[in-house]
């Protein structure tokens, strides 16, 4: 497989029409390597490597899908969705969710993991917008279009561990955010129902995430 210089593994796997399975990856911005869903077998390593922010080398032999990779993976998932309050039958993404879409396509059918059901708020302070931090996988695709794209840097994380939160203004009500600019990038960039437009029903919520992707894809190639 061919692959160009800066490439990441899985830029270079995408390219040659390899499925790798991602959360926070996006199009156009600069990876995190927060949900460790692709990760990949390396050869002369015993380490599974996150694919987003690996690079490829020169005789680099790259295993994208195996038995290990797949468990390991379905195991992911299986965490995210026990680490918050995911009910997909009445959320406003059911049907036009990533994590869902991915935890049928990998198989997941049921939890092994105690579910840890946190009392978590949901931020309905702004006038178009809603936080609801039961679907937030942390992936931090708002805070990042919202710093890279928007250049408003109104997200950000506050706590570390099982605490770890994404704030507005250092923790102030969305509706406070002077810097925010209404522009709605972060919703339509966020992969489940955490960040949705109001007066949305059920399976309403679709997102637009492939008109972000070519702004930040422009705004890369023409910085």
């Amino acid at each position: 497989m061919k692959a160009n210089r800066g490439q990441s593994v899985l830029e270079a796997a995408r390219a040659a029409g390899k499925f790798i399975p991602t959360l926070c990856h996006f199009d156009g911005l600069r990876d995190s390597g927060a949900c460790r869903l692709c990760i990949v077998e390396v050869s002369g390593t015993g380490k599974l490597l996150p694919a987003c922010t690996t690079p490829v080398e020169e005789g680099m032999a790259v295993t994208t899908t195996s038995p290990r990779l797949t468990a390991y993976r379905r195991m992911v998932i299986e965490l995210l969705l026990a680490e918050r309050n995911h009910i997909c039958s009445v959320c406003v993404a059911n049907g036009h969710c990533e994590l869902q879409r991915l935890a049928t396509t990998l198989g997941v059918t049921s939890v092994r993991f105690r579910y840890r059901y946190p009392a978590l708020p949901v931020d309905h302070s702004h006038g178009r917008y809603l936080l609801d931090h039961n679907r937030c996988i942390l992936c931090s695709r708002c805070v990042r279009v919202c710093a890279e794209l928007e250049g408003a840097h109104v997200w950000d994380f506050m706590s570390r561990g099982i605490q770890l939160r994404v704030v507005s203004d250092l923790n102030q009500p969305w509706s406070d955010a002077a810097a925010c600019t209404n522009c709605g990038k972060c919703v339509h960039a966020c992969p489940t129902g955490a960040l949705v437009e109001k007066g949305r029903s059920i399976e309403e919520m679709a997102k637009n995430c492939a008109q972000v992707m070519q702004v930040a894809l422009k705004r890369r190639a023409h910085p």
